[in-house]
């Protein structure tokens, strides 16, 4: 299989596909997407440089650097390194321009408004396939002591003049633990003096790999059965950090070679980086994932395709992210299969809306 980038007469870019065979070969799966955006809002914090390994290199790697240099931190990209120095004075705006370039703009704002007690930013964008609101994420920064008013355009969020406080907030929605408010909340308690709770945390690798970061420079956190405890702190370190691979970039680069009946050695993850329900579906598929003896993971379909019922949920079930790839692989599969959405109110731009199951209109918060 082959694919060439193309130009119309209208100067439109266009992939060409040639199909027939299988794709086969070994990649390195680039740093995780998601997990890095959050570590880009979680580098604000810092009151010393500090790098990012293995940063992914696309266009919402260089909006946020973008948007930490406009928030005076110098911040650049290069070759996989996603490089900081703090501001001596945070600038407290992050422009509509920039700022509804990417879904994590609260994350963003969360960290300027804990570092300059203060912060004006737009509501986020990137992809809009179905509402995704941010009242968690807004809850959260008024829980930590800020007044926040809202219009049509942007939000405004501002705290006293000793800054963000230690707080107590529920980031659980009707669809489960937001994600993105959870990072949010952690931000805001990061700077804030005393220790904070948020309960119903969410437990995406996106969390987990963003309390890490902090805890290795030094904020005391820890989960328990009332959530995550979050112990703030007026000097956070720096130094260099991994940003681990992307298990959505894996498991679409798995799909694809199991549709094609080939066989693909991705490096940069591990088997146990595919959620658990994730491995499940793919095997109950077909499709095996086995660990390289040199590093990385074997994907590859052992006999036809077949069909399944899978729901989309919660870390560490079927990543909601993974559905329309899955749609994908599952036409070559022997039989119908069933996906439902458990994540969001709907997730189906991806198929004929003729074709498309009915679901619920209410939007979910954003994560």
């Amino acid at each position: 299989m082959t694919a060439t980038s193309v130009r119309t007469a209208a100067d439109a870019s266009v992939v060409q596909v040639n199909g027939g065979r299988p794709l086969s070969g070994r990649i390195s799966v680039q740093g995780s997407k998601n997990i890095a955006l959050h570590l880009y809002a979680a580098s604000v914090l810092s009151d010393v440089p500090l790098v990012l390994t293995g940063a992914p290199d696309i266009v919402d790697t260089r909006v946020c650097a973008e948007i930490l240099r406009r928030a005076g931190a110098d911040a650049a990209y290069r070759d996989g390194r996603f490089t900081v120095s703090p501001a001596r004075r945070v600038r407290p705006v992050i422009g509509p321009e920039l700022g509804r370039q990417v879904r994590t703009t609260a994350v963003l704002a969360a960290a300027v408004l804990a570092r300059a007690g203060q912060v004006t930013f737009p509501y986020p964008g990137g992809d809009a396939f179905c509402p995704r609101l941010i009242d968690r994420h807004l809850a959260a920064m008024q829980a930590a002591g800020a007044e926040v008013i809202t219009d049509d355009d942007s939000i405004r969020a501002v705290c006293g003049p000793r800054g963000v406080r230690a707080f107590t907030v529920d980031v659980n929605t009707p669809y489960g633990p937001s994600l993105g408010a959870t990072v949010t909340a952690i931000m805001l308690a990061a700077r804030a003096r005393g220790t904070s709770l948020i309960t119903h945390p969410s437990i995406e690798p996106e969390v987990t790999e963003t309390v890490r970061f902090l805890a290795d420079r030094g904020v005391l956190m820890h989960f328990d059965q009332e959530g995550l405890h979050v112990s703030g702190s007026d000097w956070i370190a720096g130094g260099a950090f991994p940003v681990a691979g992307d298990r959505i970039e894996a498991a679409t680069m798995a799909m694809a070679t199991a549709a094609t009946g080939g066989s693909i050695h991705l490096d940069n993850i591990t088997a146990a980086d595919f959620p658990d329900g994730l491995a499940r579906l793919l095997a109950q598929t077909g499709v095996v994932l086995s660990e390289e003896l040199d590093g990385g993971v074997r994907a590859q379909a052992h006999g036809p395709l077949q069909a399944v019922e899978a729901a989309t949920g919660p870390h560490p079930g079927l990543p909601t992210d993974t559905a329309p790839q899955l749609a994908a692989l599952l036409t070559q599969a022997d039989g119908p299969s069933v996906i439902a959405e458990r994540v969001y109110p709907r997730r189906d731009t991806h198929t004929s809306r003729a074709c498309a199951p009915s679901a619920p209109t209410s939007p979910r918060p954003a994560r």
